[in-house]
Formats: structure tokens, sequence, C-alpha cells
């Protein structure tokens, strides 16, 4: 297997899940190549190893520029954009360049392809939405078009919130919550689809794995809740109050109004139709049970 953003939350977990079924697992590295399980590649630049790639049976991409961690100026839109076009071009021709192609070609998405949908229940046939984050994930996925042509079975995870102790949006909402800050963000009423790590894991193994699976598959569990219920449900996890709404102001005056809008105050009621199709068994289905495991299992 071949992964690139093995480092991530999702790479490191996906690439320790995967050795300890005793697959080799290598990582796609920019600069020099150090280590026997390394490819080298630079996405900016248009290059890759591409012959490390012959005969590798799966290859599983990940890397891209964080969506949150920055205001969203022209420049850093930019970034964004071209973090996972390029990146996705570069390894959809390498991929479909090879005599003996990869089994499956594993690319990452998100939820955020089908924009802000109210209370629409969506599947992956629904039409994607509009806005930035819409725009990036509809060319983010069209840059996958040369492994499909080549027949490489490939398949576009829409990714939608990913519940970890350690990392991601979770892990950012932990203080305030402790704190008896954290509460409903806005009017509440936007829908958020979540997944515990475990289940996104196991979910990318089975994209990896199961012939059933190619083009969109959403990776999120399949009881998606309001802002305001996610609230309250970590607020009785944590034993904390969620009483006071999450103030707006400050975060757009830091991070700008139109991440803020389409990260915190948009959202996608999403169901995973296709992994239920195949019988995915979740072991996360429901919000508080999933975030009692997370944040005080082993």
């Amino acid at each position: 297997m071949a992964i690139s953003g093995a480092r991530g939350l999702l790479g490191s977990a996906l690439a320790a899940s995967l050795r300890a079924d005793g697959h080799r697992v290598l990582r796609f590295v920019r600069g020099g190549v150090t280590g026997v399980d390394e490819i080298g590649w630079d996405p900016d630049a248009g290059r890759i190893d591409a012959p490390a790639l012959e005969g590798i049976d799966a290859v599983v991409h990940l890397a891209g520029e964080s969506i949150g961690g920055r205001r969203w100026t022209t420049e850093q839109k930019r970034r964004i954009r071209e973090s996972r076009t390029k990146g996705t071009a570069l390894l959809a021709a390498a991929v479909a360049s090879r005599e003996r192609k990869p089994r499956v070609f594993v690319s990452a998405s998100a939820i955020g392809y089908y924009g802000d949908r109210g209370d629409e229940l969506l599947t992956e046939v629904s039409s994607p939405g509009r806005g930035f984050l819409a725009d990036v994930c509809r060319a983010w996925e069209d840059e996958t078009r040369p492994a499909i042509d080549a027949g490489v079975r490939t398949v576009n995870v829409r990714t939608g919130i990913v519940l970890a102790k350690h990392g991601g949006a979770l892990k950012q909402m932990l203080l305030p919550f402790r704190l008896g800050l954290g509460g409903a963000q806005g009017s509440g009423g936007q829908w958020m689809s979540w997944i515990a790590l475990d289940d996104e894991i196991g979910a990318l193994r089975g994209a990896i794995d199961d012939d059933r699976l190619r083009g969109p598959v959403n990776l999120t569990a399949p009881n998606p809740v309001t802002n305001a219920d996610f609230a309250r449900a970590l607020g009785r996890v944590l034993h904390r109050p969620t009483v006071l709404p999450t103030p707006m102001f400050p975060l757009k005056l830091r991070y700008g109004s139109e991440l803020v809008d389409s990260l915190l105050l948009a959202g996608q009621r999403v169901t995973p139709a296709r992994l239920e199709t195949i019988g995915f068994p979740f072991r996360h289905p429901d919000l508080e049970p999933a975030l009692d495991a997370i944040l005080h299992g082993p």
C-alpha cells in the first residue's frame, strides 16, 4: 500500500491499522527519500517517482492543505484548491501510467461537495452544491479521471467531521466545553454529519478491499445530528453545561466570515448510502455513545 498524507490524523491511523494486519505501507514524502518505505513526490513541481508504484496493490491519497487553519484570503484559497487538485492529478496520472497498475485508487474528498443544503437528505447521487468548498471538492474528484479511464477502480471518499480525541475538530472543541463555555453555533439548526475515527479507518479499509465500492462514497455515520444536538450530547458526556451559544463575532474577526459561515454555520445532512448497501458494520452509529467511547474509552 502507498499512502499520501500518512502523517496526518487519518493517514497515520490508516497506516497503523494496515501494518497491524501485516501489510507493508509506503509513504509519499516531499524532498529527499531517506527510507526504503518512502516514495518521493512534489505535487507543486509535478514530480513523482512513478516507477515506485509498479505492482503496488493500492494507492490511498489523503494529502491536502488544512481548510480551517487560516483566514481564506485569495492566496489561501488557491493553496487549498491546488493542494488537492495538483496532488490528485499527479497520482492519478502515475497510477494510470503503470504497466502493473494498482488494484484500487482511493482518493480523499469531503462532504463539502454538497454545499449548504439545509434539511435535505443527501446521498452519493445528490447533486453538487455551490460555494468555495463545493467547487474545490468537485475539482478534486475530477482529477481522478485518468485513473478511472485506465481501468483502475477509483473511490472518492467524501468524509464528514471525523471525531477523534487527539486531533481534528473534536480536539478543538474540548477546552471550551470543559470550561463550560461550549454551546450551539449560530442557530444550532445546521446539520453535522460526523464519523468516529475508527469507523473512518474501517470504511477506508473497506474502500481498499471491497470491489463493490467505486466512485463517490460518503464516509459518515448513519445518524447525522444538528449542531445544537451535538453540543448537548458533548456537554452530557463531559458533564458540563451547554447553555451559552458559541460567540461568532470573535471567530469571524480572526478567521473571516466566509470561513466561519462555511465551516461552522453551513451544514449537510449526509447519509452513507453506499456503505449501508454493502452492510458496513458501523461501531459507532449514534453520536452520544460514540463521544463517550472516544473520550472515556481506552
